[in-house]
């Protein structure tokens, strides 16, 4: 039993500081394309607002990102038009990217033209894509299983102040909705 709780306690300090590891380094320079085929440049097109990006760069990945979908919305996106007093939004840039790399860049606009008709059209705005190398971006934030999304909150001087990865849970939306808010006070 002792041996089964260290072990799982090294695993969660190892994860936890392997997904911390890239928190104060700048978020790394990408062109994405949004589903109006507009481009953004981050995280300088963030125009000095805090912002939560989602990235995936596989098919598995892709498919837990979406996991995410409808929770990130009503937290992030969604303003309610008749606020009530207990009502609180953010002022805060929100994307998920999947990331074309490889053998996978040719399915680029097909995966495209697919999301632009089976997504909610209110997500269309915050979907962007990335057709590109993968290597910069694993290195630099620190991508280490290739079947999970990757999430940021990224400061406005383009600095990743939280970090953290995997599939949709309410413990790690709230752990995100707290970077946020935390890092939004501290300005």
């Amino acid at each position: 039993m002792k041996q089964i709780f260290a072990t799982t306690l090294l695993t969660v300090l190892l994860v936890s500081s392997q997904t911390l590891a890239q928190v104060g380094d700048p978020f790394p320079a990408m062109e994405a394309e949004t589903l109006t085929n507009e481009f953004v440049d981050l995280p300088s097109d963030l125009n000095g607002k805090y912002s939560l990006l989602g990235l995936a760069y596989s098919k598995k990945a892709e498919d837990y990102l979406k996991g995410w979908f409808e929770p990130v919305y009503n937290q992030f996106i969604y303003k309610n038009p008749n606020p009530g007093p207990f009502d609180f939004s953010f002022d805060v840039y929100t994307y998920f990217v999947p990331m074309f790399t490889g053998a996978k860049r040719p399915a680029y606009k097909k995966v495209m033209n697919k999301l632009n008709k089976t997504v909610d059209k209110r997500l269309h705005p915050n979907i962007l894509f990335y057709k590109g190398t993968l290597k910069e971006y694993k290195d630099a934030l620190n991508f280490d299983g290739k079947d999970l999304p990757y999430f940021y909150v990224v400061d406005p001087e383009g600095k990743i102040v939280y970090a953290t990865s995997g599939r949709y849970t309410k413990q790690k939306m709230q752990e995100i909705t707290d970077a946020v808010e935390s890092a939004m006070e501290m300005n």
